[in-house]
């Protein structure tokens, strides 16, 4: 069987495993000294900011095979370049499967790029899992029960925003900015969520962007047109920080809410401006990598050891490298549970039992749980406020919007 032994967009060579062995008829991607796991990211196109993702599981898996590996197995990890473009993941995810007889999909990057894939992942009993988007959807165990999260949803994460606006500014206007897609559409209906009735009364406008468009000015000068003196922005990296920069260049001064997928200070806060994002307001979940507060954090000083052995060249001032480790290190516990039965079933059935874990990249007081009907792996946020310098994280960690009642 051909087997390609290549991380697709980088151009290096795979993880080194030795013999190859055949499959087991019943495992595909298992054999007595290989596990095979696939992924799909956006290392060119749109949305490559989260390319750097990819590359940190890679790092994380060359870590775990140094150390031994899982049940006495290296781990393959085969993760081929989708542009962010759906139909592209659909053809990497079918090979992946058909080709490469992997034997899951892990932490494959984005919304539109997922929702093109999990129906055929599902239908097949290939884990999807871990996967990088933090639409409500994949917390279905009911209908999708091959499919899981990890991310806090996004519909809650809104929730949140549109709760503590209120709290903040009684008679508040809200304008959202959403792009249109299933990540995107997430925010306007936590936002209604929270608002219920008064959706129609609150909200005074609604717009959204497509991944293709060049620039979002339009859109922005339509929300301050609208009067609105709360924004909540659901974008990725590129037209978050254009959004920052277009909202200092014409004057607007909302409370502006930024999703937590577009925070980081190396791809999303520097392009932007420092001080155009001053007051900025996000919900996070991870360690913030320039802040101050973690220079002498354990979990985080662990972080930066890896960083320096294994990505000496990355940006450590972003934000991607520190989900890519969050999130594998939790596959890890997950391995580690499944002892030496790595079917389908199996991990499937150990990410479903995952009890209080800990990670180094978490903030104090969150924590990974699931079980078999809790597809959302963590659930608990904590807002932050961009000074300037780093976000500083300001009142108590939340789960949803009933935690600001």
């Amino acid at each position: 069987m051909h087997r390609r032994t290549v991380l697709a967009g980088l151009g290096a060579a795979a993880l080194p495993l030795g013999t190859h062995h055949s499959l087991a008829a019943d495992t595909p991607g298992v054999t007595d000294k290989e596990l095979r796991i696939g992924n799909t990211a956006a290392y060119s196109g749109p949305a490559s900011a989260y390319g750097v993702i990819a590359r940190t599981e890679a790092a994380v898996f060359k870590m775990v095979n140094e150390q031994g590996g899982v049940g006495g197995r290296q781990i393959n990890y085969i993760s081929y370049d989708d542009g962010y473009s759906p139909p592209k993941t659909v053809d990497m995810v079918r090979r992946l499967v058909e080709q490469d007889e992997v034997a899951f999909i892990f932490a494959t990057i984005g919304t539109p790029t997922n929702t093109a894939i999990a129906r055929y992942t599902n239908s097949k009993g290939v884990p999807l899992i871990f996967l990088g988007s933090g639409a409500n959807k994949w917390g279905d165990p009911k209908n999708a029960p091959w499919v899981m999260g990890w991310q806090p949803s996004y519909r809650t994460e809104a929730q949140i925003y549109t709760r503590y606006a209120l709290e903040q500014k009684p008679d508040c206007k809200i304008a959202i900015l959403y792009q249109n897609d299933d990540f995107g559409k997430d925010y306007p209906a936590g936002v209604k969520d929270a608002l219920g009735a008064d959706f129609d009364k609150r909200v005074v406008k609604v717009v959204s962007y497509e991944v293709t468009d060049a620039t979002i000015d339009s859109q922005v000068v339509a929300m301050q047109g609208s009067g609105a003196d709360v924004l909540i922005t659901a974008a990725t990296p590129k037209f978050a920080a254009q959004t920052i920069k277009k909202i200092a260049d014409i004057g607007w001064k909302p409370m502006h809410f930024m999703t937590n997928v577009s925070i980081s200070v190396g791809s999303v806060i520097i392009p932007a401006g420092k001080q155009n994002a001053v007051g900025m307001i996000t919900a996070r979940y991870l360690k913030d990598p320039t802040d101050a507060i973690w220079k002498d954090d354990p979990g985080m000083n662990r972080w930066r050891a890896f960083m320096a052995k294994y990505l000496p060249d990355a940006d450590i001032t972003d934000a991607g490298p520190v989900f890519g480790y969050g999130v594998t290190m939790c596959l890890w516990q997950v391995l580690k549970q499944c002892g030496t039965d790595f079917s389908r079933g199996n991990i499937m059935k150990q990410a479903a039992n995952l009890k209080d874990v800990e990670l180094d990249v978490l903030l104090p007081g969150i924590r990974v749980n699931t079980s078999p009907t809790n597809f959302h792996p963590i659930r608990q946020m904590q807002l932050s406020r961009w000074n300037g310098e780093n976000f500083e994280l300001f009142g108590k960690v939340l789960e949803g919007a009933a935690d600001l009642g």
